[in-house]
């Protein structure tokens, strides 16, 4: 079983993190999430309320997610 939890994240967000979170949790892309997010803006106006209730409920990560620290560790290089 992984150990993913869904929380907020810091890189690849537009505004508080919260479709940045939802689309890492499931593997999908954000924009995917953004779009389902805007589509219930129109529909019905609840897609503001549940952004917001989850963006205080989720917790934001405390570092920056492993594919940012998987670019960003240095190669060593051993010469014999």
């Amino acid at each position: 079983m992984s150990d993913k939890r869904l929380v907020r994240i810091h890189d690849d967000r537009m505004f508080l993190g919260v479709a940045a979170g939802i689309a890492d949790y499931l593997n999908i892309d954000p924009v995917l999430v953004r779009l389902l997010f805007v589509l219930l803006v129109f529909a019905s106006g609840s897609g503001i309320w549940i952004y917001l209730v989850l963006a205080f409920i989720m917790p934001e990560a405390g570092e920056p997610s492993a594919k940012a620290n998987f670019f960003d560790e240095e190669e060593e290089i051993v010469i014999k």
